[in-house]
């Protein structure tokens, strides 16, 4: 019986990923993974996770482990949020967490346990063709959590199974309800990976210190003030303090932030100065290789958006320059490109520049 070593959360998906392999025949093994130290704030749940998987381990007769990886964690995932937001860009520690952590330590840590794979509850697919693995799709288009995993190397895709690949949310819950699994209707994780929900300005003011400056609008004149530039990102309009317009032209939003001067650049009524038509990006995975030096697919400049046809440059030096097919709004330095063919996701990087 071959066994498989499950990063379990607490959470349902994770938790119906163990039954379906259970069912499947393998000898599966829980892993907890704490990743981040309880603060004073209330706002880290990993006591209560850890709970919600014994009880969910037990229910299934399955063996559980907890081990800590927060050492790793922040000076793998945490110190690079942090460096992104002093550069004034908008990371996404999530993509970074699951390459540095989920299939980094972790798939180290379930090998020494005896693993012939690992798991995790990710909504997504994998094809093993030989020597060569390929990141597919979700069936539930919703919940696709491919471009989480742009980053996976073909050595960390060798030994992986996806569960839900083809198991819709609705599916998931209704399974975890008929086992009686005391999470079957635990709300879905939000906010940072593995650090939760909170009041995110106030988070960041125990790591980056508050530099105020001024707002002002796309001719240069003086509008209000901000906080830090830190806590602002392309598109914005809540949070600004500026209110309306005193000409009915709608709210305020954030159209860039010049670092020199440590200035919030806004505008309102007319978006298209948040339009873009490429973007240069660096850090480029290519799942499982490089389709070509140039060629046209399809892309997610951030999660929540269906994909946009674009063509693919690949310069020499590893970047590739991406050009869209239609103009794009508010596409952030510090997010990822991700890209599509078909069911596959091919790889991705950070977007690095945008040209409007």
């Amino acid at each position: 019986m071959k066994t498989v070593v499950l990063g379990m959360s607490g959470g349902v998906d994770s938790a119906v990923s163990a039954w379906l392999l259970k069912k499947q025949g393998y000898n599966v093994v829980a892993l907890f993974m704490h990743n981040w130290e309880e603060t004073d704030d209330g706002c880290c749940t990993a006591a209560q996770d850890y709970e919600d998987v014994k009880r969910v381990s037990d229910k299934l007769s399955i063996p559980y482990y907890s081990v800590n990886f927060a050492k790793e964690y922040r000076e793998r995932v945490f110190s690079y949020f942090l460096d992104e937001y002093k550069r004034g860009r908008t990371p996404n520690p999530d993509v970074l967490c699951n390459r540095e952590i989920k299939f980094g330590p972790f798939l180290q840590y379930a090998k020494a346990l005896g693993a012939d794979y690992i798991a995790t509850g990710h909504y997504c697919g994998i094809l093993h063709d030989g020597e060569t693995h390929y990141l597919l799709k979700a069936k539930d288009s919703d919940k696709d959590q491919t471009y989480f995993l742009n980053q996976l190397s073909q050595a960390q895709l060798s030994n992986v199974l996806f569960p839900l690949a083809d198991v819709e949310k609705s599916e998931v819950r209704r399974i975890a309800d008929e086992l009686g699994l005391v999470n079957a209707k635990k709300k879905d994780s939000t906010g940072i990976c593995f650090i939760g929900e909170r009041n995110f300005r106030k988070f960041l003011q125990n790591y980056l210190p508050n530099q105020c400056g001024q707002i002002v609008d796309v001719n240069g004149n003086a509008v209000g003030e901000h906080i830090g530039l830190m806590y602002y990102t392309l598109g914005q309009r809540r949070g600004l303090g500026l209110g309306g317009t005193t000409e009915g032209q709608g709210r305020w939003f954030v159209v860039d932030k010049d670092l020199v001067n440590n200035r919030l650049i806004v505008s309102h009524g007319d978006e298209s100065v948040l339009l873009s038509r490429s973007l240069t990006a660096s850090g480029i995975n290519w799942i499982p290789s490089c389709p070509a030096k140039q060629f046209n697919c399809k892309a997610k400049f951030r999660y929540r958006q269906s994909e946009q046809d674009v063509s693919v440059n690949v310069l020499d030096d590893g970047r590739a320059e991406v050009s869209f097919r239609e103009k794009q709004r508010a596409v952030t330095p510090g997010q990822f490109v991700v890209f599509y063919d078909g069911d596959r996701c091919l790889g991705g990087g950070v977007i690095d520049e945008v040209y409007k």
